[in-house]
């Protein structure tokens, strides 16, 4: 029988389930037995613990025993510290003393006082402040013959000083404790020396030694309290430990625990699991039989270390670690063992530790089905999570390559027909392109991204999409259909070390997407028909992300073309201003940004930006509608306040429209931006709806945001908007843009706004440029939402290309406006307009001077065209009509309409214009274009 060496006690009896275990016949049930009987009722356990503390067990021993050395340990510490405070008041007064002695000796007029006549008279009351400032009980000056000049009673003055002064006089300072007139105290005197070394006098401070260590004297009571309490708690606790002995005894005698402790040792070497105990130094203390037999060790094990009893390396480790495991399975010999470890001083246990031994051999075939099973769930669980997190094809079949490799397979490739990677169905077919490809290695002989493939009839792949089931080719070697799509390709994969492939077809209802395939190298065996399953099903999986990402590719383009489709194709000619665009769609949807550049009469450019709120198809259509909205009402020649204030009517009837019918989504509002630019006064008017501020640079490079109000969205109805006039040098750069440009979840306009103005600082001087320059500071970020950029540079019309004349009240003055723009034309190289000119100005003119107010105002500009413009105060606009063959008049403005391009009228906030345009003769020669 092995026993455990330095085992006195025993473990607790009790089981989990908080019931004992029965224990067998036998003399430890019998004394077990005995314990329960003799255990002591609830009521009475009192009683018994009382008895234990008289010293009637071993439990009451140990408890007096502890009480005793308690209580010596407090008492020795409390003398101790009576003493150290006896001693420490004393050498505390002797200091103190002598220190207030020598200070007083030293201090500045001392020596001379003891010259005075009346010495008494200067030193009382500076040795009465000395001795109040240093807590000291007298300070005594006296002559070399012990006379006392001063003392804390006057009645003590003028008699004789009570102590040794001799050592004094010869130049010594004096300690000593004698018993004084205020009781035992401890007194020093020094001497006061003249210069010359002569001692002229002595002075004496002393302290009773009562007035000293006060607080030690104050702080004994808490210590002694607190040795009191220190002893209460001791016993306390000797009491709970005695009172836990003596529950754990059962009150057994040493015959009775040694009967248990043999029976528990009988049990221990009985049951079906190997049970070792090492010690910390990796020798082993206790193996019971089934260890014995489990682990194959001799008869002389025990006392030995685990690494000399010929176990395997592994085994023998983790037993000689002593570290924690729990069902560690180990191969010993042809046995799988479970092992679990635990060490042995976790409730305050000797150091070491103890291991359980389980053989599970049989349950090692149903472990790895098991963990194979696992692993399974576990890819499939990750394929459900990593792939699919982009709308993107090609990205989506990445991540069906980074899931499946090396997990399971070494090699995997997706291949995909072009029209699917275009969003489009799959044409059965068509050649398929390498799509992704992802490996152990990258030197793999396989089809590398971007190859076009054309698969054989004979082919795996081939079979696999034209049955649309998956196809498991074990042994690529013995595969013939397999080697005849490319033979000596075939032949550098099976010398790679590529040996086993299964091959699915992406299937989405009822098309057929592509395929994937699955290559196998390191591992030896081939892919088996549970493989082929899973394989199956983690395509399955993927094919829903793959299709899904290409519906939105084709939902995204379509939507892309519809929105591009309603922006501008091609700027439209005119010479005011430089202009160069930039328009960048969503990273994912359409947005509804817009832009335009529309001529207007006199030489004028409106510039439009504009934004819709949201994305899709809807925000596309809605932002069509109002970009064709603005175009219409420019052609109304209106102020930009009054053109937003018709926008904004027409996205209410918009919205209303909408919100009547339920399939329709309410337009949730919009943004716009109109400035209108003249090159003759080089001066901007510009309104914005809830628009972010325009930029302009100044041909020196700096740049501002003008304060342009901001005006309400659009869609809000009612609300005002305002104009703003920028005069412009010529030269300057006006910056449009949409919030995109400046704005996203990650930053605020303000930080926005300020990017972009560094942006445009450091821009070069051509539009082109400055586009330029924004976006690269912009990316690469890819866009949350549209951006629309234009930048315009302006020109200027100078004043060799305007010719103006104020006409007066008078039909006679039609004549002068005549000779007058035909010197002009004459001038300008334009002879052959000179007879239309002359006929569209005496037409419009006299309707001025008849049906007009003054002022009456001439102008004609040289653009790209003739343009006659005629000022008048009224706001009366001619209409165009046709004449019968009895009127009289009527038909000025059909004629201005027959011989000019184009013709119409614009109001100021001072009347209106009529202007009329004639396009130039071509080719105009250069000299006469420069004036």
């Amino acid at each position: 029988m092995v026993r455990l060496p330095g085992r006195t006690g025993t473990r607790s009896a009790r089981r989990s389930d908080g019931r004992r275990p029965q224990l067998a016949p036998g003399p430890g049930r019998r004394a077990r037995e005995r314990a329960e009987r003799r255990r002591p009722a609830p009521g009475a356990e009192t009683t018994g613990l009382r008895a234990a503390m008289r010293g009637r067990s071993v439990a009451g021993q140990v408890f007096v025993l502890q009480v005793v050395v308690v209580l010596l340990l407090v008492v020795a510490s409390v003398v101790a510290l009576v003493l150290q405070v006896r001693s420490d008041r004393r050498q505390e007064a002797r200091d103190r003393s002598l220190a207030v002695a020598e200070a007083f000796a030293n201090a500045p007029g001392t020596r001379e006082a003891l010259a005075a006549p009346d010495p008494t008279a200067v030193l009382q009351p500076r040795a009465e402040a000395a001795r109040r400032g240093a807590h000291v009980d007298f300070v005594v000056v006296m002559n070399t013959e012990g006379i006392r000049y001063t003392h804390p009673r006057p009645d003590r003055i003028g008699k004789k000083f009570v102590g040794t002064i001799k050592p004094a006089l010869a130049g010594h300072a004096v300690v000593e404790e004698v018993n004084g007139t205020i009781g035992r105290l401890v007194q020093a005197v020094v001497p006061v020396e003249a210069p010359d070394g002569k001692v002229v006098g002595l002075v004496s401070a002393g302290i009773t030694t009562r007035n000293v260590g006060g607080l030690a004297d104050r702080q004994l009571p808490v210590v002694l309290g607190a040795a009191a309490v220190g002893l209460a708690l001791a016993t306390a606790g000797t009491a709970l430990v005695s009172r836990r002995l003596l529950r754990q005894t059962h009150g057994l005698g040493p015959g009775e625990m040694t009967r248990m402790y043999e029976h528990h040792d009988a049990v221990l070497h009985s049951v079906r699991e190997g049970v070792i105990i090492v010690g910390a130094d990796g020798e082993l203390l206790l193996a019971n039989d089934e260890a014995h037999r489990l682990l194959g060790l001799p008869e002389d094990a025990e006392q030995r270390h685990v690494l000399d009893l010929g176990l395997d390396p592994n085994t023998a480790g983790l037993l000689a670690s002593g570290r924690i495991a729990t069902d560690e399975v180990h191969l010993v010999g042809d046995r799988l063992l479970a092992i679990n470890q635990r060490p042995t001083d976790l409730d305050g246990g000797p150091s070491g530790s103890v291991a359980t031994l389980r053989d599970s051999t049989e349950l090692r075939t149903l472990s790895g089905r098991a963990e194979e099973a696992r692993e399974h769930l576990s890819l499939l669980y990750d394929a459900g999570v990593g792939v699919g997190t982009t709308l993107d094809v090609t990205r989506t079949a990445e991540e069906l390559v980074e899931v499946a490799v090396p997990r399971f397979a070494d090699f995997a490739t997706v291949d995909l027909y072009d029209t699917v990677l275009a969003g489009e169905d799959p044409e059965p077919g068509a050649v398929l392109r390498r799509t992704a490809y992802g490996g152990i290695r990258e030197d793999v002989p396989l089809y590398p991204v971007g190859e076009q493939i054309r698969l054989i009839a004979s082919s795996p792949q081939a079979h696999s999409l034209r049955t649309r089931r998956p196809v498991l080719e074990p042994r690529l070697e013995a595969a013939p259909g397999w080697r005849a799509q490319d033979f000596e390709r075939a032949d550098q994969v099976l010398e790679y070390g590529i040996h086993s492939l299964i091959t699915v077809p992406v299937r989405a209802g009822s098309l057929v997407l592509g395929l994937v395939s699955f290559w196998r190298s390191r591992k030896k065996e081939p892919f088996d028909a549970g493989e082929l399953a899973l394989a199956e099903e983690l395509v399955a999986r993927a094919a829903v992300s793959i299709d899904n990402a290409r519906r939105y590719t084709r939902e995204h383009g379509l939507a892309v073309t519809l929105q591009r489709s309603l922006l501008p194709r091609s700027l439209p000619e005119q010479d005011a201003l430089d202009i160069a665009y930039r328009y960048l769609p969503a990273q994912s949807g359409v947005g509804g940004d817009w832009f335009d550049v529309l001529p207007l009469s006199g030489a004028r450019v409106a510039l439009v930006v504009g934004d819709v709120v949201g994305h899709g198809l809807h925000a596309a259509a809605t932002m069509g509608r109002l970009r064709t909205a603005v175009s219409n009402f420019s052609a109304l020649d209106l102020p930009p306040e009054e053109l937003l204030g018709l926008l904004d009517e027409l996205v209410v009837r918009i919205d209303q429209d909408e919100r009547a019918d339920s399939a329709g989504v309410p337009v949730t509002g919009a943004t716009c931006l109109y400035a209108i630019y003249d090159p003759v006064s080089r001066r901007c008017a510009v309104a914005r709806a809830g628009h972010p501020p325009p930029a302009v640079i100044a041909p020196d490079g700096g740049v501002v945001f003008p304060d342009v109000p901001a005006g309400p969205p659009l869609g809000l109805g009612g609300l005002p908007f305002e104009t703003a006039e920028l005069e412009l040098a010529e030269g300057s750069r006006l910056v449009l843009y949409t919030d995109g440009l400046v704005e996203d979840r990650e930053r605020d306009i303000d930080t926005g706004l300020e990017e972009l103005r560094t942006a445009l600082a450091s821009a070069g001087e051509s539009p082109e440029e400055t586009c330029r320059a924004v976006l690269d500071a912009r990316l690469p970020f890819r866009p949350s939402d549209d951006i629309a950029l234009l930048v315009a540079r302006t020109r200027a019309l100078g004043p060799e290309r305007v010719a103006e004349w104020d006409v007066p009240d008078d039909p006679a003055a039609v004549a002068d406006v005549r000779a007058a723009v035909s010197r002009r034309l004459d001038l300008w190289g334009l002879q052959e307009l000179t007879f239309t000119t002359e006929l569209i100005l005496s037409e419009l003119v006299t309707n001025a001077i008849r049906y007009g107010a003054e002022p009456i105002r001439v102008r004609v500009l040289r653009d790209r065209a003739l343009v006659c413009e005629v000022f008048d105060g009224s706001n009366t606009s001619p209409h165009l009509r046709y004449a019968a063959s009895t009127d009289e008049g009527g038909r000025g403005l059909f004629l201005v309409a027959q011989m000019a391009e184009r013709w119409g009228t614009r109001y100021t906030p001072t009347g209106k214009v009529i202007w009329a345009e004639q396009p130039l003769p071509l080719p105009a020669p250069d000299g006469d274009r420069a004036g």
